[in-house]
């Protein structure tokens, strides 16, 4: 949530201090976006790069998980109760549901990240592109959910505008790879 502008003396908007536990927080959510986005963009516009692909992956899976303990550092005391009571808070405000389940969603994700990464590690690229296609198809429907509301359900300013605009990209290249595959030219979509 924004913090509010404070109006001093002379009208002029300051802007509230921002501790470092908070930026930590908020940059390292940032990059595993923009790495997360990065492979994506690999993966569709030039998926013989894979080897590259995989190391920004595996860069976004551990800037995220750095996020998460960020955020229960900084922002949460290390309670999970905590953070459940600040996710419901947040939901209410948001879509007048009083839940914090959001919260074993972002638990998910980050499972589901790392064990993604640590498998196409593990099974090297073949083997990875090789893997049943709905897998692939699931997995990336559900990170693009919980990156489009992170980055711009629930959050403000520059930092929705710039998903916006990562967002309409990356759907670009996916209608382009789309159009590639239904033409033949591409083996598959994964």
């Amino acid at each position: 949530m924004a913090k509010p502008r404070v109006v001093n003396v002379t009208g002029v908007a300051k802007i509230p201090p921002v501790s470092s536990g908070e930026l930590i927080t908020r940059w390292t959510v940032r990059v595993a976006l923009a790495f997360y986005a990065a492979t994506l963009a690999m993966h569709l516009a030039a998926p013989a790069r894979r080897r590259g692909a995989r190391v920004l992956w595996t860069a976004g899976c551990l800037t995220f998980v750095a996020h998460v303990a960020t955020a229960f550092a900084f922002f949460h005391g290390w309670s999970h109760a905590h953070a459940y009571r600040e996710t419901a808070r947040q939901t209410r405000e948001l879509f007048s549901i009083d839940s914090g389940a959001g919260l074993y969603l972002n638990y998910l994700f980050t499972l589901a990240w790392a064990i993604d990464a640590a498998y196409w590690w593990a099974a090297g690229p073949d083997a990875y592109d090789r893997r049943p296609r709905w897998i692939g198809v699931t997995l990336h429907v559900f990170f693009a959910f919980m990156a489009f509301n992170g980055a711009i359900v629930f959050a403000h300013g520059a930092t929705r505008r710039v998903a916006v605009t990562i967002t309409a990209g990356l759907a670009l290249l996916v209608l382009f790879r789309l159009r590639r595959v239904r033409q033949g030219r591409d083996r598959r979509l994964g």
